[in-house]
């Protein structure tokens, strides 16, 4: 499979996968036939989408080693983590941990969660200063150094999404658990990249996206629900099904483009077809090779990687890219001169670079960025 399987401007070199994902031309194919079904008679259609939702969450919850009855579909990990935030009940002075690797909207999710309910966000500082030199093992002890009395809840990455680090996800949920920390765990780029056991992370919630790894349209993701918050789940947006419970009144807002659910299956299907365990390693091969490329063209210094992950960070020079307006603009400037995609990502000193590496992507594409780069900053 190369880029003339997916939709993508073949005069582009697209290393930014992880941001928005990319689906195959024949899973929009499907999602596409699924459209027009749709408009050819929506009474049936919505009639029957939600026993149609339920069968191919089945399949989702196979793929991911997740209980059916405990998963639901949602449009991103952002809604995910902000029903899971909802669910926990919270009172003033109580803390909600979170890492300073943590998602944007993420934290926007817990700091407004708390403002609402007078509980206070702690911020964990992980270890290895300003080239991200720990392990997940030093990133697990921070974590529960941070843990006080107070701390009800802990929101953590299973992938770090800027820094592109891999966190021990069950370890952290045992260890958080054993001292009576709700967790929530931020998969938004396991499904796909990672071989996940849902069910073996076992945290309270465990919420991933299925548009950026896994070959599934956008918008479509999961949450996780262990059985002892299922009751206490709302959506956050109400319909006629709310008193369904979950999952079924988080799966249904009234005419909402449900396709690209019904059609996450099929890229599933297509993924295990070419062999997911093949590409997963196909990938994280590339993701490094091409971290070195861009660091041998331009000196910039490699961040401690992850080897089974399909991303790479390299850091920029001091000054360069350390907030998001500037990240954007030279993000921006790559492309307008070059034709490359780079994920550039604002990071206190000195911003990032974050490199994906998809099937669709050649060593070629990592040169181009490379020579890109190297212009720019010199």
């Amino acid at each position: 499979m190369d880029i003339e399987d997916f939709s993508l401007d073949p005069a582009v070199a697209h290393l930014n996968h992880g941001s928005f994902g990319a689906a195959p031309t024949a899973v929009h194919d499907r999602q596409d036939e699924l459209r027009r079904e749709a408009e050819r008679d929506p009474d049936v259609f919505f009639a029957t989408v939600l026993d149609r939702i339920a069968k191919a969450r089945d399949e989702v919850a196979a793929f991911l080693g997740a209980a059916p009855e405990g998963l639901s579909f949602v449009h991103n990990v952002t809604e995910g983590v902000a029903i899971a935030l909802n669910s926990v009940p919270l009172a003033p002075g109580d803390e909600i941990l979170i890492g300073d690797h943590v998602y944007g909207a993420v934290e926007i999710a817990a700091r407004r969660r708390a403002e609402r309910t007078g509980a206070e966000v702690v911020k964990v500082t992980l270890p290895g200063g300003s080239d991200g030199d720990w392990t997940g093992a030093d990133a697990a002890a921070a974590f529960l150094g941070a843990v006080t009395p107070r701390t009800k809840v802990a929101v953590f990455d299973q992938i770090t999404s800027n820094t592109a680090r891999l966190l021990p996800a069950r370890d952290l949920v045992e260890a958080l658990r054993a001292r009576g920390v709700v967790t929530i765990v931020d998969a938004a780029h396991a499904p796909g990249m990672l071989d996940v056991d849902v069910s073996e992370i076992g945290a309270d919630f465990w919420t991933g996206n299925l548009h950026k790894w896994a070959f599934a349209p956008r918008s479509s993701g999961v949450l996780a629900v262990d059985p002892a918050w299922r009751e206490r789940v709302e959506p956050l947006i109400p319909s006629f099904y709310l008193g369904d419970g979950f999952p079924r009144s988080l799966e249904f807002q009234g005419t909402r483009d449900y396709t690209a659910w019904l059609a996450a299956p099929y890229g599933i299907r297509l993924l295990d077809g070419l062999g997911a365990n093949a590409v997963r390693s196909r990938n994280a091969a590339l993701a490094a090779r091409g971290q070195e490329i861009v660091a041998a063209g331009t000196g910039l210094r490699p961040w401690r990687a992850d080897p089974e992950l399909s991303m790479r960070v390299l850091r920029l020079p001091e000054g360069v890219a350390v907030t998001h307006p500037r990240a954007e603009a030279l993000s921006a400037e790559i492309f307008r001169r070059f034709q490359v995609r780079a994920g550039v990502k604002p990071w206190p000193g000195a911003g990032l670079v974050r490199l994906s590496a998809q099937v669709y992507n050649t060593e070629r594409d990592f040169e181009r960025l490379a020579d890109g780069l190297r212009r720019i900053l010199t």
